[in-house]
C-alpha cells in the first residue's frame, strides 16, 4: 500500500517546532457485485428433536448487491508521529470505515481505529479504540484476510456470540469480539529477536453509585493479551481475552438487593500459525469461546447455590495462499462447534449441539502495486441450527440468517453461499 506522507512543517508556519513531526494519510476503496443466498428449514418439532417434520418446507433468501469491502475494508484514516528525543516518540492513529457503494460513515467517526500512543526501548503504551487481541489470530492467519463472503468462520462465529450476548454497544455490536473502546494496552518492544506480545484492558466506565445497592456493574470490561514468534517463513501466536457481556443484580421495588445476580463471561483463547514455503503458504487457526453464565438467587434473603452454564464454541480453519504470477489464489475450510451446556441431562435427552462448516475460494489479480481484481466465493453448511440460530445461523456476506420462531418452531438456518466479484485500490 502507497502512502502519503506531508510533513507538518510544511503545513504550519512554525516549522521548527514540528521538524521532526510527519502525517500520513491512507485507506482503501473496495467495491464489489456480491450475491448472497441463505436457506432454512421450517420445522415445528422441541429443540433438538430429530424427528420427521409435520410439515417439512425450505424458506430462502437471496440478494444481488453493490457491496463495500469483498477483499479489504473499504477506509480513509490518518496518521502520524512526532520524535521527542532520547528515543521516544508521540503517536495517533485515527481511522475510520465506509461504504463504498454509498459513501456512508464518511471519516467524522474513527470507529475502526482511533488511538494516542507513546513509544520507546520500553515497547509502546497505547489508549483508545483498538483491536482486541484475540481478534489478530482471527485475521493474521486468515488467507481471506477475515473480509467478504470467504472471511473466516470462526470470525464470524465469534462476532455472533458478542452480539447476542453483549457488550455490543451504539459503535459496533462486535465490540470485544473485534475492537475495544476504552482501552489500555501496551505492546513489547520489536527488538526481541521474533518474539511480539501485548496486553490490553478495556474499562466498562459504568456509573457505581454508592448510596444504590446493585448499582456497581463491570459489564464491558475487557482484558486480553497475545503472544508469538515470528522469523523468517514462520509465524505463530497465541491469544486469550475475557468480555463481561452481563452483570447485573435484579433489586426490589425498595431498592432492596433481594433478587437475582446474573454474570456473563465470554472467554476466548486461540492459537494461529503460518508457514511460508514459497510455492505456498499454510496456516490455520483453533480457537474456543466460552460463553460462561452464573445466576445467584436469593432464598429468604440468602444467597442460594449458584447456577451455572458454560456453552463451548470449538472451532478449526486451515488455509493457504497460491502465488500464480501476478495473482493469489486463496483457499480455507473451517468448522465451528457448539456444545449446549444446559447443566444437567436427562438420560433420553435429545442433541442440543450444532455445527457449521465453511468452504472459501478467491483469487487476487494485482493490476499494480495499489489496484487488484478479485473473485471469491464462499459456501456454509449448517447442522441443527435451529438448536442455536441467532448464533451459528452463519451466513455469507451481507445477508442475515434465515432463522426465526421460538423454541419450538421456526425456521432452522441449513446453509449459505455467496460470491464476491470486484475491484481494490489502496492509497
Amino acid at each position: 500500500m502507497k502512502k502519503t506522507s506531508i510533513t507538518l512543517a510544511a503545513l504550519a508556519a512554525s516549522g521548527a517546532a514540528m521538524a521532526q513531526s510527519s502525517l500520513t494519510l491512507f485507506g482503501v476503496a473496495d467495491a464489489a457485485v456480491s450475491y448472497y443466498s441463505a436457506k432454512g428449514v421450517y420445522y415445528a418439532t422441541p429443540v433438538g428433536s430429530r424427528a420427521p417434520l409435520a410439515t417439512p418446507f425450505e424458506v430462502e433468501r437471496s440478494l444481488t448487491a453493490l457491496s463495500s469491502g469483498g477483499n479489504a475494508s473499504s477506509r480513509m484514516g490518518f496518521r502520524g508521529s512526532e520524535d521527542l528525543g532520547g528515543g521516544l516518540a508521540a503517536s495517533f492513529w485515527l481511522e475510520s470505515g465506509f461504504n463504498q457503494d454509498t459513501g456512508a460513515n464518511g471519516i467524522a467517526t474513527f470507529v475502526r481505529r482511533s488511538t494516542v500512543s507513546l513509544s520507546g526501548g520500553f515497547g509502546e503504551l497505547r489508549l483508545g479504540r483498538d483491536y482486541v487481541p484475540t481478534y489478530w489470530n482471527e485475521s493474521v492467519f486468515d488467507p481471506m484476510g477475515a473480509v467478504g463472503v470467504g472471511e473466516n468462520l470462526i470470525k464470524t462465529v465469534s462476532g455472533n456470540i458478542a452480539t447476542v450476548r453483549g457488550p455490543g454497544s451504539l459503535i459496533a455490536p462486535t465490540d470485544n469480539a473485534i475492537r475495544a473502546s476504552n482501552s489500555i494496552g501496551y505492546f513489547l518492544p520489536r527488538n526481541l529477536g521474533g518474539f511480539f506480545g501485548q496486553v490490553m484492558y478495556a474499562l466498562p466506565e459504568n456509573v457505581d453509585s454508592s448510596n444504590v445497592p446493585g448499582s456497581s456493574t463491570k459489564k464491558g470490561r475487557y482484558y486480553g493479551g497475545r503472544f508469538g514468534y515470528a522469523s523468517g517463513p514462520f509465524d505463530a501466536a497465541i491469544a486469550y481475552g475475557e468480555s463481561t457481556a452481563a452483570d447485573t443484580t435484579t433489586l426490589t421495588a425498595a431498592g432492596v438487593v433481594t433478587g437475582a445476580r446474573f454474570s456473563d463471561k465470554l472467554r476466548t483463547i486461540n492459537l494461529g500459525a503460518s508457514y511460508d514455503f514459497g510455492i505456498l503458504k499454510l496456516m490455520g487457526e483453533l480457537s474456543q469461546v466460552r460463553d460462561s453464565t452464573s445466576t445467584v438467587t436469593p432464598v429468604r434473603g440468602v444467597a442460594g447455590p449458584a447456577i451455572k452454564e458454560n456453552d463451548k464454541y470449538n472451532g478449526a480453519m486451515l488455509g493457504m495462499t497460491i502465488p500464480v504470477g501476478v495473482g493469489m489464489i486463496k483457499a480455507s475450510v473451517a468448522r465451528v462447534k457448539f456444545d449446549n451446556d444446559l447443566g444437567v441431562v436427562l438420560p433420553g435427552t435429545p442433541d442440543r449441539d450444532a455445527s457449521a462448516r465453511k468452504l472459501a475460494l478467491g483469487y487476487v489479480h494485482n493490476l499494480s502495486k495499489r489496484t487488484a481484481l478479485y473473485a471469491s466465493v464462499a459456501h456454509v453448511r449448517v447442522k441443527d441450527g435451529q438448536n442455536n440460530p441467532a448464533i451459528m445461523g452463519v451466513y455469507a456476506g451481507g445477508l442475515a440468517n434465515v432463522a426465526g420462531g421460538t423454541a419450538t418452531s421456526g425456521i432452522a438456518p441449513r446453509s449459505a453461499r455467496g460470491y464476491d466479484l470486484g475491484i481494490r485500490h489502496s492509497f
